[in-house]
């Protein structure tokens, strides 16, 4: 339950130091959480999830099936809706449960991705041509099946943007429970996806199925995707499931230093985009995104990021072997 919000009125340094000193108090249930906070850990726990599995998809060069996924979703929704429909023999929106849109969204993760695996493995596509042309064919079978049966349906720009300013504590117990199976199936298939990641040849003479594993990701990613779309929308989804990995890949190149980096790097910046999006709120009465502040955030953190270790290269000096070789040009 919320509780009066103590964040009225301060500035991004004063929220920071609010939200420090109220953590003691909420680990021990002492004040209720309010209306940043369920965004902040609403937005960490997603960012959690995203980055994850961001993490293998960005090293397994697949992240543009996040995209199709993101996108294919939307056929398992219109089966979902259809069979809602001629059920009960008229739509009612609130029928479909949570449970009903992630059964439609797995449907959906495993027909793009054996579609994908048929065109690479079978008909020796290009990878990124056969995501491209199922992403399209599925996405496009969507937005026809939902002109010619929902035309009288309202679909808001929240399936897009979501609606993090209108979060509930439901939706962090939902995430909450997401964000649990993506850490305890990193930590007990740790080995296989680092070898199906790095080396899938070795992963196979060790007998472990490099399919299964990718099938595997795919229902992660779908499950995270569906469970954050109507919360968060697909828009962030994609920046956290993209970004936060990139972040890190900047700096580490351990598997498990990303894995544990890529989260930290999402939680922070989740941080920032509440602490900056109240502070325009108190401080110039700008009324702004919180999604779309993260995302900005995201965003320049990273072009930051690139521009810092740019630099950093071109202030190293050149090792001994370099001199050698210039003194020797010389």
């Amino acid at each position: 339950m919320l509780s009066l919000n103590p964040y009225w009125g301060v500035n991004f340094f004063g929220f920071l130091w609010t939200f420090i000193s109220r953590i003691p108090l909420l680990i021990s249930g002492n004040c209720q959480m309010v209306q940043d906070e369920l965004q902040i850990f609403v937005l960490s726990l997603m960012a959690i999830s995203c980055s994850l599995i961001g993490v293998v998809m960005m090293l397994k060069k697949t992240t543009m099936l996040a995209n199709s996924l993101s996108h294919t979703i939307l056929v398992g929704i219109v089966i979902a809706y259809l069979l809602s429909f001629s059920s009960q023999g008229g739509f009612h929106p609130f029928s479909l449960s949570i449970k009903t849109f992630i059964i439609a969204a797995l449907i959906s993760a495993l027909i793009t991705t054996f579609l994908s695996e048929f065109l690479t493995k079978s008909l020796k596509l290009q990878e990124d041509a056969s995501i491209g042309l199922v992403f399209t064919f599925l996405f496009s079978l969507g937005i026809v099946a939902v002109t010619v049966f929902s035309r009288n349906a309202h679909i808001g720009t929240e399936v897009v943007m979501g609606n993090v300013d209108a979060l509930v504590s439901k939706d962090l117990l939902w995430l909450l429970f997401i964000a649990a199976v993506n850490i305890s199936l990193f930590i007990l298939c740790y080995k296989e996806y680092l070898l199906t990641t790095f080396d899938p040849v070795f992963a196979k003479f060790m007998k472990i199925s490099t399919t299964f594993f990718s099938y595997l990701l795919m229902l992660q990613l779908s499950i995270t995707v569906i469970g954050s779309f109507r919360i968060v929308g697909v828009i962030m989804v994609l920046s956290y499931i993209i970004g936060p990995a990139l972040l890190a890949r900047l700096f580490f190149h351990q598997f498990t230093k990303l894995l544990l980096f890529a989260p930290l790097f999402g939680i922070v910046i989740s941080i920032i985009g509440v602490a900056l999006t109240r502070h325009f709120l108190s401080m110039y009465q700008m009324p702004l995104s919180t999604a779309g502040m993260c995302i900005a955030v995201l965003a320049v953190s990273y072009f930051l990021a690139l521009i810092i270790k740019k630099r950093k290269k071109s202030w190293q000096l050149p090792s001994l072997d370099q001199q050698d070789q210039s003194e020797k040009a010389l």
